[in-house]
């Protein structure tokens, strides 16, 4: 595994106007892309090769959607889970509240709202959606959808025992801080991958989770 840190200048001051910056440069247009596999798609992730998704014999099919929900404090937080060992998909891994779009969803938004309850239940009374980020594609198979939510302080969780071993906050000012971005890559089914982390403490978050972390830094302060 290689460590190359992303050590791109100094990290941006990460205050209350980082509610603004959302509103002012996401949407909550939803990107035909989601559903449509031929629609072109703007992506969050490092994976974009084509010929490298081939050899590895994947395809991200599956529409999920995933609840950035950052808590408004003085120092904004962002709320983690940490998956139970049992689970099929990124067991054990640092992950956003989020999962597949069922039927029965309105759309990605209902999705990502329905699963915060369910696994951690966070009340969506206490959620402002505000926009989503680029999707982020999946050698599990899913297209992802990231949707940027403000979440008053005031929640109270309670987590799902087959599904959530802990849930915890994150000081946003260190995930948008470049100098804590690692990029690292491993091999995968033959194929040479590429993938962030952004390791706090004892908490090691990386791969998708970080991908979409970075994703949003970029959309908000990189450019």
């Amino acid at each position: 595994m290689n460590d190359q840190p992303i050590g791109a200048g100094a990290a941006p001051p990460v205050t209350h106007d980082f509610f603004d910056r959302v509103r002012a440069r996401l949407t909550l247009d939803v990107p035909a892309a989601l559903t449509d596999l031929d629609a072109p798609a703007t992506r969050g992730d490092l994976d974009l090769d084509p010929e490298m998704w081939k050899r590895a014999g994947v395809a991200a099919t599956r529409p999920a959607a995933v609840l950035v929900a950052v808590v408004d404090r003085t120092e904004p937080g962002v709320i983690l889970t940490l998956r139970t060992s049992e689970l099929s998909n990124h067991a054990g891994q640092i992950a956003f509240p989020g999962g597949k779009i069922d039927k029965a969803d309105t759309g990605p938004l209902a999705a990502a709202l329905r699963e915060a309850q369910e696994e951690i239940g966070l009340d969506a009374g206490l959620i402002e959606p505000l926009g989503y980020l680029d999707l982020y594609f999946t050698f599990t198979g899913f297209r992802i959808l990231p949707v940027v939510a403000r979440v008053k302080p005031a929640y109270r969780l309670t987590l799902s025992a087959s599904e959530v071993a802990d849930a915890f906050e994150v000081p946003l000012a260190f995930l948008m801080a470049p100098a804590n971005h690692q990029r690292h890559a491993r091999e995968w089914k033959g194929v040479q991958r590429q993938y962030y982390a952004m390791p706090y403490g004892e908490r090691y978050i990386w791969g998708v989770t970080a991908g979409i972390l970075r994703n949003l830094y970029e959309r908000l302060y990189a450019t």
